[in-house]
């Protein structure tokens, strides 16, 4: 036994010593370069006060509550969250509540992102005003629980005896039937208050909150689990209503809970709690085995390509990790999880330590980022925006709940998510508050993480991670270093040595040194963010002591030197728009072409407008300089010409990156057109364009063959007539 316990010990030793290992890091602005969506550093329910310190782009309206709100009577039924009663806001005005908090996210300089009610069922009130129970106790008889303190008639819904559900209530007790004319009525007071979301009105709308968990949380009204084509349909119909009332409209849904309401529909999760059998569910069944989410995208595409209108402008799911860091549990244990169970919003070899890993679907494997990319590409439409909307990893009191989350924004903007909002906002200068932070306005003057991220690599991210982008304000590079190693008491004074070796940026000899760590290392729960002494870049390579539990922030400026240009050629570089087969941007140096760099986009007259699908060849650059051809698909391509019409390029300027980190000066945006049978580029057929479409009749003249069949013959003739005193 005492081998046994030396060795233990040895092995303790071991596993803190590797905790203590140096790390190295590299970064490289210009590897995976894309813009980082401000939108992923949203809150839910901040104050003005958070709103303006954490330069919050978003505040969500949501929770289980807004299932039932009732903007004409400004009420609400807090189903299971409080003995599932309908409890009045302070003032009778329709939509107070909701106004209220308009107001204070405006005055917070963020946006509103408002949920709409769907379920079907809303809060009503009594007379006075007064509240209402869903399970009265007088009506329905004792039950296991009550609200013995503010309203003892109101009961759980649990009778007592039994301890089984009253499924014989009246939903209209406490509630009200609605439907999306409804809601629309109140987005209608929503535009009149506050104006067009073009104008700087409300634009974001929430389709509801977690249906697939309806029958708990809102069981008065709805005691059989929704199906499939009930959210599918409610999805559609209440996006619709809204976007008839405001064609601006931005709508998110489906907003579901978690893991097992990614795969499973309410139905099928409450049959499988109440029977036990998950082999054989009837929702699942009766649409051909299909799992959930992914069956309503599929559906929803299909209406959607029918009647030329999107429900979803944004694919958007809650996520909370299954293994108790949802909470206040900061043993080494937990904290040790905590740093490791991020890795499932994007690591694909991340089996999940809690149940997921061994009882739910593809292995145990969440990825949940790419999974959710994967699956509004594959199943909805491409391109559509993903969103987490509800999040939380715990301890917010503690610095490892500190360094959870930053580690979460970090992966967020390197994973390229659109969209997320934290449930809810921590306590004002929390260690987590703060470590939000750090990424927004570190120095309390509106300065934060970068916009344009890049690549870092990491040794091991359980341990050390970090992550790189570019500021496009001022072209500084940023790197947050995140120390989620535990702190000691037995050897108070450690520290993770680290090494930042920078690539493909040229700096100045010195980085600024932001740090948030605990004010007294004995307490982990108080802490400050502080500017620490310069870090000197020797050989493009900083080295530092991080602190045990810390989030770093280094600021680097770029060396001052030009920065790169583009030129444009369209198509051959002719004066021609008979035919624009390709666009030619040539750099004045080598560059690094991020994400969505580069866009087209047909703007009109009539027909097809909108993004154009763009292939990049940059095989025919130098040396010295890159040169990007551009190629073009989808509706917007025949006879291997863009179709006719007039066209926007933009090149995004933050995203166009030197071998040095120097970003172009500004963005470049070039229009031109293409109009069949336009020899000389004037944007109309005329008398001189038909006497050069003589000359090239019965020629192999590319800019007058329509067809693109290799010769200009009679059919091309018939399309040039079409054209002809045609003005584009």
């Amino acid at each position: 036994m005492a081998h046994l316990r030396r060795q233990r010990r040895r092995i303790n030793l071991e596993r803190l010593e590797d905790r203590w290992a140096p790390a190295v890091l590299s970064v490289d602005p210009t590897g995976n370069l894309h813009a980082i969506d401000p939108r992923i550093y949203g809150v839910a329910f901040a104050s003005t006060s958070q709103l303006g310190d954490l330069a919050a782009p978003t505040n969500r309206y949501g929770g289980n509550t807004t299932s039932t709100y009732n903007w004409q009577l400004n009420a609400d039924n807090r189903g299971s969250d409080w003995y599932f009663q309908s409890l009045p806001y302070g003032s009778a005005t329709p939509g107070a509540e909701v106004d209220s908090f308009i107001q204070s996210t405006k005055s917070g300089a963020a946006d509103p992102l408002i949920t709409i009610p769907t379920m079907g069922w809303v809060a009503t009130l009594g007379p006075n005003r007064g509240r209402l129970s869903s399970y009265s106790i007088s009506k329905y008889g004792g039950q296991t629980g009550n609200d013995w303190q503010w309203f003892p008639d109101a009961g759980n819904g649990i009778q007592a005896g039994t301890n089984t559900p009253i499924t014989w209530n009246t939903p209209s007790d406490a509630l009200v039937s609605v439907n999306e004319q409804f809601q629309a009525a109140w987005v209608n007071h929503l535009r009149s208050t506050w104006g067009t979301a073009a104008a700087g009105g409300v634009k974001t709308f929430i389709l509801d909150n977690e249906p697939s968990i309806w029958h708990e949380t809102h069981r008065s009204a709805n005691p059989v689990g929704a199906s499939m084509s009930q959210i599918r349909d409610k999805l559609r119909d209440y996006s619709a209503a809204i976007k008839a009332v405001e064609p601006g409209a931005y709508v998110m849904g489906p907003e579901e809970f978690g893991w097992s309401g990614y795969f499973l529909s309410g139905k099928d999760i409450q049959y499988g709690n109440q029977t036990g059998n998950w082999g054989s569910l009837p929702d699942k069944t009766a649409n051909g085995g299909a799992d959930y989410l992914p069956w309503v995208l599929q559906q929803l595409k299909a209406s959607d390509l029918a009647t030329g209108r999107r429900t979803l402008d944004a694919f958007t799911v809650h996520y909370y990790p299954q293994g108790g860091e949802f909470g206040n549990d900061v043993s080494q244990s937990m904290q040790l999880l905590r740093n490791r169970s991020t890795r499932a919003l994007w690591d694909p070899a991340y089996v999940n330590e809690s149940w997921i890993g061994s009882a739910g679907p593809e292995g145990g494997i969440v990825r949940l980022i790419p999974r959710l990319r994967q699956w509004a590409d594959s199943y909805y439409l491409p391109g559509t925006d993903v969103g987490i909307t509800e999040y939380n990893w715990g301890a917010e009191g503690h610095m490892n709940g500190a360094t959870a989350q930053a580690d979460i924004y970090g992966i967020f903007g390197r994973e390229d998510l659109d969209l997320a909002n934290r449930w809810t906002t921590p306590a004002t200068n929390s260690p987590t508050y703060l470590a939000m932070k750090m990424f927004r306005n570190y120095d309390g003057a509106g300065h934060g993480f970068g916009d344009v991220g890049g690549q870092a690599i990491v040794e091991n991210t359980d341990q050390v991670s970090a992550f790189v982008s570019r500021r496009s304000s001022d072209g500084a590079l940023t790197v947050m270093v995140i120390n989620k190693n535990l702190y000691n008491s037995g050897n108070p004074s450690a520290t993770t040595p680290v090494t930042l070796n920078l690539n493909h940026f040229t700096a100045t000899g010195t980085a600024q040194h932001w740090q948030l760590a605990a004010v007294n290392a004995n307490n982990q729960t108080v802490a400050s963010i502080t500017q620490q002494a310069n870090v000197a870049i020797t050989g493009n390579s900083l080295t530092f002591n991080a602190k045990m539990q810390s989030v770093n922030l280094f600021v680097i400026a770029p060396a001052v030197q030009p920065a790169p240009t583009a030129a444009v050629t369209i198509d051959t570089g002719a004066a021609q728009r008979s035919r624009v087969g390709s666009v030619t941007l040539t750099f004045s140096e080598r560059v690094t072409l991020g994400r969505d760099a580069i866009r087209v986009t047909r703007t009109g007259p009539g027909g097809l407008t909108g993004s154009v699908p763009v292939t990049i060849d940059t095989s025919a650059s130098t040396a010295t300089q890159t040169i990007a051809r551009l190629t073009f698909g989808g509706g917007f391509v025949s006879g291997g010409s863009l179709i006719d019409g007039r066209y926007s390029l933009n090149v995004d300027g933050r995203l166009v990156l030197d071998t040095e980190g120097r970003a172009m000066a500004g963005d470049l945006v070039s229009g031109f057109h293409r109009l069949f049978g336009d020899a000389d580029g004037n944007a109309t057929v005329d008398n001189g364009d038909f006497l050069a479409f003589r000359l090239a009749f019965l020629s192999t003249q590319t800019a007058f063959d329509a067809d693109g069949d290799g010769q200009v013959t009679t059919s091309d003739f018939l399309a040039f007539r079409l054209r002809f005193l045609v003005t584009i």
